[in-house]
């Protein structure tokens, strides 16, 4: 489950933000995640739920901005939707010469804090 560490690491920088902007809480925290990164939305917000236990963004809310995926064509600068994380066959010219450009991402994208 790398839910768990992808909940770790937004948590220690919504903290570090925090600590510059001299707040004393998080109140909610968005993600952005490509629809290709292979995170379980449920299991998302266990993580986040488990690791904000005791830290000033126990009770904050998990809000997920769901990215979908973009590919583009290297021969025709075609950019296309796709649900394939490795062929990426262009539809305007119909060549599988496309690399993914969005929807693996994992960012932490809000934050909402009590001063």
């Amino acid at each position: 489950m790398h839910e768990l560490g992808i909940a770790e690491s937004a948590l220690k920088a919504a903290i570090v933000e925090m600590e510059k902007q001299k707040a004393i809480r998080i109140l909610s925290l968005t993600l952005r995640i490509g629809e290709l990164a292979a995170v379980d939305p449920q299991a998302m917000e266990f993580a986040f739920k488990t690791v904000t236990l005791g830290t000033p963004a126990e009770g904050a809310t998990l809000e997920i901005d769901h990215v979908a995926p973009i590919a583009w064509c290297r021969d025709c600068s075609e950019s296309f939707s796709t649900d394939s994380i490795a062929f990426f066959k262009c539809p305007r010219c119909g060549n599988y010469s496309g690399e993914l450009k969005q929807g693996r991402e994992i960012e932490l994208a809000r934050l909402e804090l009590d001063s």
